[in-house]
């Protein structure tokens, strides 16, 4: 309607202070709605962690509201084609496929692949759970086993616990010694760490060091004070080098965690076949480097080791995750200022767990996989196996698969395999809102809201947080009024499984509020004298779904106000009144009542981690392959799922092959030639581009590309969709104690096309 004449139309403005969801630095950012459409997004200069910093990506939340091929509704499969349906027809169908396959062949004939996306979103992180004990399946996969796994298991070993992970203490540190991570461009991982390099450079300005040990001289080796590079795969053997150096010079000294610790007397026979001659071949760096970095490192006053993808992702991704550990426990430097910490997560499961109750039951692989026999750890399976155990006949093959914002069939290792395995599939439920590689095998397509529809709190990054901070994002967009929200796809499709559809969906979330208190609470009130759980639930209030949960967490946490019992302690309403966040202070001791191992120490010895040490060993002797494939991080990408938005995708081709002009040389290709990458799983095509950033015997392709495949409907991904570095990862090459792929590491060779 046209405004009366004279009169003067005044657009609905508003701005609401959140977090961005796409990476683990948990930005602030200033969303300014007008008209109900995103009109500006910058940097929140009042959040309490990021203080204004945010990177191209935060840009991309408003392409990604506006995408065209983002689905607002649910799919449903009839003769081979998608359509539209509504959400009582597309839950019913969902739910009648799941139990149809349930029913035939089993609760393990139904698989689950829970994407990367999960972390950031407490929704997922919440009733993610609740669905699959819904399913009871022990068929689970993750993102996991294609990332960190190998630093969860050894946290676990050593520990007590997944993501007791200690982290740098980057605002407070000497000395950085940095491997397989590139946070300037990552903005860290397992580090939630905004505006990483600042903290970078401040500790360069303050007369620290930070020395980046990587076979590519990355975007953060360029900028420290030292780059050393470094043989895919042999971070392990370097540190061990290290250990040896101190333990033959009688330098080891464990600080802070003296009387926490036991298996100290084993570590000189463990790590004396690993001199820095001994390495010296294998990881191609001279010993005299490693003597000097060992010394240097040992002679800082405060000093941290951090590795990350790079030493994840590979042979012996857990020797080296363990290895970085031992760095920091055996220079005295875990657990004080300036070294590596443990945060304190405000919210957190089992935050109201008493100080004293030291100890637990600690951690142990579970049953091996069906088809390979991998290990499983955190009750998953390794995703290398996946298509193993969708193709191979017998008792408990997966027949269906559930996925939440994940997208296997182009993530995984063996892509063209895992093609097969879901084409296969007998049924398929993915909760998505983009078709992709993935999805476009689902027989039922549920899309969430998009993340700025959506209230969240990060509980699993807060928990690797290198300053203790506390954050609720509010939703800065209504929900479509049709649309659930992403916690009630899930709580539905879990009381669908059980029998329970008939039931609302608030009395059904009562019943999953009430466990969580039975775990955060309990009957005897230990950790707040007097409170109850009748008295809790009454204060929560009636409204179902994450908040209150959220509420429970906070209220009973560390920093928590005990539901009254510690006034100006945190609450949700304490976080709602703070909307730029709450700076909780920097890390701080957590020994010992961190720990979860059964005798309340540190081991720094695990029986399964020292039984892979002769393989690194026996790998000393062998003589390296002649080239070999790495991934590598971009700026304005994450994983497969960012690069169908317009904002980020500007610019030159960024998926290109890195090669260092010597090894081009030697094969007659020139910078812009296309070549075939061919590794013993397969190959794929890609334009080389000439870099001594690489060492020589390397090559370095982004992963999260190869956006091609029939009847993905991502429009900008599909007009620039590069090449799938997976074609050529081996779902064999994997790190055994984990069952972690090999991505990094990779034997190939390379030929003109």
């Amino acid at each position: 309607m046209a405004a009366a004449r004279g009169a003067s139309y005044s657009p609905r403005v508003s701005t609401i202070h959140r977090i961005c969801p796409l990476c683990e630095a948990t930005c602030g950012i200033s969303v300014t709605v007008r008209d109900g459409v995103v009109s500006e997004l910058r940097g929140d200069d009042a959040d309490a962690f990021s203080r204004g910093y945010i990177c191209p990506k935060a840009y991309g939340l408003k392409g990604l509201e506006e995408d065209p091929d983002r689905l607002r509704r649910p799919l449903l499969k009839r003769d081979g084609q998608f359509v539209e349906v509504g959400w009582d027809e597309a839950f019913a169908a969902a739910i009648d496929g799941l139990t149809r396959v349930r029913a035939g062949h089993g609760p393990n004939a139904i698989g689950t692949y829970l994407g990367n996306p999960t972390a950031h979103s407490l929704h997922a992180m919440v009733y993610g759970p609740v669905l699959l004990r819904a399913l009871g399946t022990r068929q689970r996969y993750s993102a996991s086993s294609a990332d960190q796994l190998p630093k969860m298991v050894s946290a676990g070993l050593m520990f007590g616990a997944g993501l007791t992970i200690p982290v740098p203490d980057l605002d407070r540190t000497d000395y950085l010694l940095m491997l397989g991570g590139n946070p300037r461009v990552s903005n860290g991982s397992l580090m939630t760490a905004p505006d990483v390099g600042a903290r970078l450079d401040a500790i360069i300005a303050r007369g620290g060091q930070v020395v980046v040990v990587d076979p590519r001289r990355s975007e953060t080796a360029a900028r420290a004070s030292e780059h050393v590079a470094i043989r895919p795969g042999m971070d392990a053997a370097f540190l061990l080098a290290i250990l040896h150096v101190w333990s033959a010079e009688g330098a080891l000294r464990l600080g802070r965690a003296d009387g926490h610790v036991v298996g100290v007397e084993r570590i000189p026979a463990l790590v004396a076949p690993f001199s820095p001659e001994a390495v010296a071949a294998a990881t191609g760096i001279d010993p005299v480097t490693t003597r000097r970095i060992a010394h240097a490192f040992a002679a800082a006053e405060r000093a941290a080791c951090y590795g990350r993808i790079g030493t994840t992702c590979q042979r012996f991704g857990t020797l080296a995750s363990w290895a970085v550990d031992l760095v920091n426990i055996l220079s005295g430097n875990l657990d004080r200022e300036g070294g590596a910490m443990f945060t304190t997560p405000a919210a957190n499961r089992g935050g109201a767990r008493p100080a004293t109750a030291l100890g637990g039951r600690g951690v142990r692989p579970g049953k091996p996989t069906r088809v390979r026999g991998l290990p499983t750890w955190f009750g998953e399976a390794p995703v290398a196996t996946l298509a193993d155990e969708i193709m191979t006949p017998g008792p408990d093959q997966v027949r269906a698969m559930v996925t939440l914002a994940g997208n296997p069939v182009s993530s995984a290792p063996g892509v063209a395999q895992l093609e097969r395995a879901f084409a296969s599939l007998d049924f398929m439920v993915a909760v998505d809102f983009y078709l992709n590689e993935t999805t476009r095998h689902a027989h039922v397509i549920l899309p969430p809201p998009a993340p700025l529809q959506r209230d969240t709190y990060d509980l699993a990054l807060y928990q690797l947080a290198i300053r203790n901070v506390a954050r609720y994002s509010r939703a800065a967009l209504p929900r479509p009024a049709e649309q659930p929200d992403e916690w009630e796809i899930l709580a539905t499709l879990a009381k669908g499984m059980v029998g329970a559809a008939a039931i609302p969906l608030a009395a059904a979330d009562d019943v999953v509020l009430g466990e969580l208190l039975k775990e955060e609470v309990g009957e005897d009130g230990k950790r707040w004298p007097g409170l109850t759980m009748d008295e809790a639930r009454a204060a929560l209030g009636p409204l179902p779904g994450p908040r209150r949960v959220l509420d429970l967490l906070l209220r009973t946490g560390p920093w928590g106000d005990g539901f009254g019992r510690a006034p100006g302690g945190l609450s949700l309403a304490a976080l709602e009144a703070a909307p730029h966040g709450v700076d909780l202070g920097p890390l701080r001791p957590q020994l010992p009542h961190v720990l979860r191992t059964p005798d309340a120490k540190i081991d720094l010895a695990p029986a399964l981690i020292v039984a892979d040490l002769p393989r690194l060993e026996h790998e000393l002797g062998q003589p390296p392959p002649e080239l070999v494939l790495i991934g590598r991080r971009q700026l304005r990408s994450n994983n497969s799922w960012m690069h169908n938005l317009p904002a980020l995708m500007r610019g030159p081709a960024r998926c290109t092959l890195l090669m260092h002009p010597s090894d081009a040389a030697s094969r007659g290709l020139a910078a812009g030639a296309r070549v075939r990458v061919t590794s013993r799983a397969g190959s794929f095509e890609a334009t080389v581009e000439l870099s001594d950033e690489v060492m020589p015997g390397v090559i370095s392709l982004p992963h999260g590309w190869g956006h091609a495949g029939e009847g993905v409907r991502q429009s900008v991904a599909s007009a620039a969709p590069g090449a799938n570095v997976n074609l050529a990862s081996d779902p064999g090459f994997l790190d055994p104690p984990s069952g972690n792929a090999a991505f990094n590491g990779v034997p190939v060779s390379v030929a003109a096309v």
